[in-house]
């Protein structure tokens, strides 16, 4: 689908922000359109798979975020060759930081919902559901398999220490339609635990309890 795209389509989904004069000219709609579809093509996928007895709305909610994270849309871009065709697409001023540039979890993640956005346009939803479907069933299978709620298993943690956790949002970037948020996780008393970043503050919430996690276990086993 990739490779049909229109050319002035496939130009923008592979443009980054700082690549170009105009904003309007980078993947950031592409991103934001992309970002509905996705949701619903994973919702509309998973609904009427799961018994309604077992999976009410919260958990399926968890489900999608997990299936559809930061994380999960990375390993997707990275699947999919996504990084070799950004490098490709780096303007020659832009080259020496591009490597470094593509590689982050929030460009790969932007620019495969750039990808979903323009296949959308391009070929229309039923088309490009099934695509996604496809493209991220893996990651569906392992949130249903393996479904975790990083913020419960930080806050079960921290409670065997009398401890409480709270997430504050300490930076905001990016358009309205197109906002990221950093999260910081802190105990009770304002130590901060682990920082994430996320397309929604809850997404960011969890990867903020993800790196605590992380960091709390690797300061155990030292």
């Amino acid at each position: 689908m990739l490779d049909e795209l229109p050319e002035d389509l496939y130009r923008q989904v592979f443009t980054h922000a700082s690549w170009t004069q105009r904003r309007s000219d980078s993947y950031t709609r592409l991103a934001f359109l992309g970002d509905s579809v996705l949701a619903l093509a994973v919702t509309a996928h998973l609904y009427p798979r799961l018994e309604a007895e077992r999976f009410g709305a919260g958990r399926l909610t968890k489900i999608r975020a997990q299936a559809v994270s930061g994380p999960s849309c990375r390993t997707v871009a990275e699947e999919l060759g996504l990084v070799d065709r950004l490098l490709a697409s780096a303007p020659p001023t832009a080259a020496p930081l591009a490597a470094a540039v593509v590689e982050t979890e929030r460009v790969l993640a932007s620019v495969i919902e750039a990808v979903i956005g323009a296949c959308y346009i391009s070929y229309g939803y039923e088309r490009t559901a099934g695509a996604v479907i496809e493209a991220f069933a893996s990651r569906i299978d392992e949130a249903l398999e393996n479904p975790v709620d990083f913020k419960s298993a930080l806050q079960e943690e921290l409670a065997r220490d009398n401890e409480v956790v709270r997430y504050e949002v300490v930076e905001e970037q990016g358009l309205p339609h197109a906002r990221t948020f950093m999260v910081e996780a802190r105990t009770g008393s304002g130590d901060t635990l682990g920082a994430g970043q996320g397309r929604s503050k809850k997404h960011a919430e969890q990867e903020a309890a993800r790196l605590a996690l992380q960091a709390r276990s690797a300061a155990r086993s030292r």
